[in-house]
């Protein structure tokens, strides 16, 4: 019996590729779809591992994120209007997220003084009825602005996992990713996603009252998919300085959204 020919995939348009995939299940195109987007998981598991502490691994993180690869590639329906690589990323950024939460690397202390930075904020901008500066914040905590800008610092690692637990709940239609939140790195309209889920209606409208300079890092960060570095570069600042400016964005919206989250 002759030895079935060998398939050239990278001539064969991906779109057709993947509704052969879905029909087939055939293992040599799987194989290949893996082969293609292994380098994606390396790329969001070093995002991820940005303000990590070192008990971290990135082989570990590329690990966890390979779980997440293999299961967009099993439930991906090339039928609907998103790109693989798009999808690809949330549920690699979710597997990731998924395990560190299992194995716990947080520790209790900075866990605690995470929640109850966001709770601060939450509070004093309900009552002020706005947004409340880093000089209030630190106050509220009986800090000094250099003590609670250090404090953000610890927090940062944490701000990725806790941004996740948001906003990566699995449900009926799969995991909800941030860009469904998002219209456009420019305009981010909340009147747009009136048909959308009530939690996105919020988070949309939540991103829109950060300062300035912390919701473009948000959308840089998810939307644009640039790095740290590459956002300090675009804002003139260091990429130290980008992530002081994350987790205090990532701060904010869980504070707002606290209640409404409970509430669902």
């Amino acid at each position: 019996m002759a030895a079935k020919e060998k398939r050239n995939f990278d001539e064969i348009d991906e779109t057709e590729l993947w509704k052969e995939y879905v029909k087939t299940k055939d293992t040599a195109i799987r194989d290949y779809f893996i082969h293609k987007y292994a380098p994606l998981v390396k790329y969001v598991a070093g995002k991820v591992a940005v303000g990590m502490p070192h008990n971290v691994e990135f082989d570990d993180l590329v690990s966890y994120g390979t779980f997440g690869l293999l299961d967009a590639i099993e439930k991906f329906d090339p039928d609907k209007e998103v790109k693989f690589k798009t999808y690809a990323m949330t549920r690699i950024r979710g597997s990731i997220f998924d395990e560190l939460r299992t194995i716990d690397w947080i520790p209790r202390s900075i866990r605690q003084k995470a929640k109850e930075v966001e709770k601060i904020i939450g509070e004093l901008e309900n009552k002020l009825g706005r947004t409340v500066e880093d000089e209030e914040i630190a106050a509220e905590l009986d800090l000094s602005l250099p003590e609670f800008h250090e404090l953000v610092s610890k927090i940062s690692g944490m701000s990725m996992v806790s941004l996740n637990d948001l906003w990566y709940g699995n449900d009926e239609e799969g995991d909800i990713s941030f860009m469904d939140t998002i219209e456009s790195p420019a305009n981010l309209n909340p009147d747009v996603m009136v048909e959308r889920e009530e939690i996105k209606n919020q988070i949309v409208e939540a991103i829109q009252k950060l300062p300035d300079r912390e919701k473009k890092v948000i959308v840089l960060y998810y939307y644009e998919d640039l790095t740290l570095k590459e956002i300090g570069e675009v804002l003139e600042v260091t990429e130290s300085r980008v992530s002081q400016l994350h987790t205090k964005a990532i701060m904010r919206l869980r504070g707002r959204l606290s209640k409404l989250k409970h509430s669902l």
